[in-house]
């Protein structure tokens, strides 16, 4: 049976893609879910119509990422934390640490979107890429700093 996905479905296909699958799964999984829609011809022409404004959407949304990103590139995020010996932290700089310091400069970021490697544990300078869009990355300079002893 032929069914037109709307959603991307890992192992069978992308969102709009016509694919050929098992008639139970079809009527068992797929359409009762609603994953998926038979392959008529009437489905084929809004099908079409949906992929024409996805694509839009999509190049919209690249564009205000790519603007976002010229924006962020220019940013210096500044964290203090308690220090040990050797300027070891006591705690780590996350994700969340980072998105917290973007919020409050006025930037709305996802921490999932900001991509440590591993915390940071050490102080000093450190470039650290935010992927906005599948297609554009920026990247800003986080300083971590010993908190002052008060």
């Amino acid at each position: 049976m032929e069914v037109i996905l709307k959603e991307s479905i890992e192992k069978l296909g992308s969102q709009g893609e016509v694919v050929k699958v098992a008639n139970g799964y079809a009527r068992n999984y797929l359409l009762p879910k609603n994953l998926a829609l038979a392959a008529t011809p009437g489905n084929l022409k809004k099908v079409e119509h949906i992929k024409v404004a996805a694509l839009k959407k999509e190049a919209t949304e690249k564009k205000q990422s790519e603007e976002l990103a010229t924006l962020v590139n220019q940013l210096t995020v500044t964290i203090a934390r308690k220090v040990g010996e050797k300027e070891v932290l006591y705690g780590s700089v996350t994700t969340m640490d980072i998105a917290d310091d973007l919020k409050r400069q006025g930037y709305e970021i996802d921490r999932r979107k900001i991509h440590l490697e591993e915390p940071l544990k050490t102080l000093g300078e450190y470039s650290v890429p935010i992927r906005l869009h599948r297609e554009v990355t920026a990247t800003i300079k986080v300083i971590v700093i010993p908190e002052a002893a008060t």
